[in-house]
């Protein structure tokens, strides 16, 4: 067997593989020999068949299987003696005339491969990193909405100032059918609040989009309207009114707060602030390092130039699914991956040049943490390390798990060594003006 490669040029090769009949004829031959041994055809004792009807029957069959076998273990072994960096697979090229009756053949297989660049961290760029601060507006909000969680709820006929109202915005041209909950003090306009004052339960208050909230983004929780579609979104909804409650506060007593973070945990409304304050900042941190991981994801791929072997890669499409697309359907599907492949070029040699691996340790590691917060979620403060291994050992020992979880390790890996070596400003930005950058506005 002889196998050659002749360079197209930096992204495309041809490997030109030759297969004589001394490489395959002895596995052909045993092939045959077993089916011989099992064959049952009419007037012939098993294992007595001709060796001539059973290589009349099958041994073209048993001739294109162990060929193929043999040009594909040749051909992958090539490609890793040969170091070869490819993209997608090899593709063979088809010839019109190929003929099965000589004993000598020769395939050939198209290949694209990865080019080379250089990744830059440390460019010039106008990346930001936020820093978002948590206020005393922010604390006091959170303080009330822990009181009215646990207070007690009233039913009344009537709305009033500061009332809770559960009902349902909709307006069926924009397709709009969205069932909350809202207190007055949400509107921006006191002509808005207005029209809820008196009403009872079966009301329906019509209200205008534009200018309803002091952010356009709180369309998108309220009334489930789209990103895109939010600004300047000037339509009139209608809100049912269904439920009408008040709500009594709960008093912070040392009861409550133990409830709320296990006893003697917090002791007064200080350490209470300080505790939301806590959780906050990590909720915010996690934010805005996703933000910036995204953003240097985003600088790099636009800036990090390389040619990729666009027209294997298109052709290499047709065929990989399990139904053959079109050359349309194709430059339409690379046109969709191209971002992608381009990143997970750029993350490969990230990971190469950083010496970034994951461990069963930083698995494990990771894994824990995670649970730890979980359970931390549902008032398990301090479970025991055995609790925590033992939940541990369970999720690492599914394989999707295992998948899932290796990339949010290196993902948070990635992050660092941007952190530590991408230069980017630092902003503090309170959580709304942080909304408002994160899509990009």
């Amino acid at each position: 067997m002889n196998i050659t490669r002749n360079n197209v040029d930096a992204l495309n090769a041809i490997v030109t593989v030759e297969v004589a009949k001394e490489d395959y004829a002895g596995q052909v031959q045993k092939v045959l020999a077993d089916y011989r041994k099992n064959a049952s055809i009419p007037g012939f004792r098993k294992g007595a068949v001709p060796m001539s009807l059973i290589q009349k029957q099958y041994g073209k069959a048993v001739l294109l299987d162990e060929v193929n076998k043999l040009l594909q273990d040749s051909l992958n072994n090539y490609l890793v003696e040969e170091k070869l960096d490819i993209l997608g697979n090899p593709l063979p090229k088809v010839t019109e005339d190929f003929d099965w009756d000589t004993d000598n053949y020769k395939f050939e297989f198209e290949l694209g491969l990865a080019p080379e660049f250089s990744v830059d961290l440390t460019a010039k760029n106008d990346i930001t990193k936020f820093n978002i601060i948590v206020d005393d507006a922010m604390l006091n909000e959170q303080v009330e909405r822990i009181q009215k969680q646990y207070g007690k709820l009233i039913s009344k006929e009537k709305v009033e100032e500061g009332d809770d109202v559960r009902g349902t915005f909709s307006n069926e041209e924009k397709g709009i059918n969205n069932t909350t909950n809202i207190t007055l003090d949400i509107f921006k306009d006191k002509k808005t609040i207005k029209k809820f004052i008196g009403k009872k339960v079966g009301d329906v208050v019509t209200v205008s989009t534009k200018g309803l909230f002091d952010d356009d983004h709180k369309l998108m929780d309220y009334l489930k309207v789209g990103h895109d579609d939010v600004h300047g979104l000037d339509v009139e909804v209608n809100f049912t009114i269904e439920e009408i409650n008040t709500t009594e506060k709960a008093e912070l007593n040392q009861e409550l707060l133990d409830k709320l973070f296990g006893e003697g945990i917090v002791k007064s409304v200080e350490e209470l602030k300080e505790k939301i304050k806590e959780d906050a900042d990590k909720q915010f941190a996690t934010q805005a390092d996703q933000k910036f991981l995204n953003d240097v994801t985003e600088f790099l791929i636009e800036n990090t130039k390389f040619d990729l072997p666009a027209e294997f890669l298109k052709k290499w499409i047709q065929t990989v699914g399990e139904n053959p697309l079109t050359e349309e359907q194709a430059n339409e599907e690379y046109a969709k991956s191209e971002k992608g492949l381009r990143y997970q070029l750029i993350e490969s040699k990230v990971i190469v040049e950083n010496n970034l691996q994951i461990t069963f340790e930083d698995l494990k590691a990771f894994t824990a943490d995670l649970i730890k917060k979980q359970m931390a979620q549902f008032g398990q403060m301090d479970p025991s390390d055995a609790e925590v291994e033992n939940i541990v050992a369970r999720v690492l020992s599914n394989q999707e798990e295992v998948k899932r979880l290796s990339e949010q390790v290196m993902n948070e890996k990635m992050l660092n060594v941007f952190k530590e070596k991408v230069s980017a400003k630092t902003k503090e930005v309170s959580y709304q003006d942080f909304i408002k950058e994160m899509y990009g506005e």
